[in-house]
């Protein structure tokens, strides 16, 4: 058992939810599904055999999806950062995120679910961090210019000053 967990509420799609993100990275994979029993089902006014959890990994990131109802929903206050290697990923992450959901600036989107996420190249960091403040801000204007997804070139470009 993992030491730390990452848990999602949802309202009754986690395994909607939970299928789309393992279907989107491919080292990830559904855990264990449990399912609700009659005294919780009871409780909680939903009906016995129900999902209730489902644990998954993505990237050796491990979660659990929980259907608990109406009663709380996500907010950009907590978000999953994802680093992608290329354009690529970034493009394909984005197209299956933000389908339905609300595309934010920066690289950032909210899936149809609620969930906030960062879509951002690796190289996003290095830069950022160069110890030449002027390449860093470059790099920060043309970031925060972005209306959604971010574009690795336009960011590189920036960088080198171009």
């Amino acid at each position: 058992m993992q030491k730390i967990v990452t848990f999602l509420w949802f309202n009754d799609q986690a395994k909607e939810a939970v299928d789309l993100y393992v279907s989107l990275f491919e080292n990830a994979k559904i855990i264990n599904t449990s399912y609700l029993t009659e005294s919780v089902a009871k409780e909680a006014g939903k009906k016995s055999g129900d999902v209730s959890t489902i644990d998954f990994e993505l990237n050796g990131q491990n979660f659990t999806a929980l259907n608990g109802g109406p009663m709380y929903t996500f907010s950009e206050a907590i978000s999953i950062a994802v680093n992608c290697k290329t354009q690529e990923e970034i493009d394909k992450l984005w197209e299956a995120l933000s389908e339905g959901g609300e595309i934010m600036s920066c690289g950032w989107l909210r899936d149809k679910y609620g969930l906030t996420w960062q879509i951002m190249p690796e190289s996003l960091d290095i830069m950022m961090r160069d110890p030449d403040p002027a390449k860093a801000d470059r790099v920060s204007a043309a970031m925060l210019s972005m209306e959604g997804k971010l574009n690795i070139s336009e960011l590189e470009k920036a960088y080198k000053g171009e």
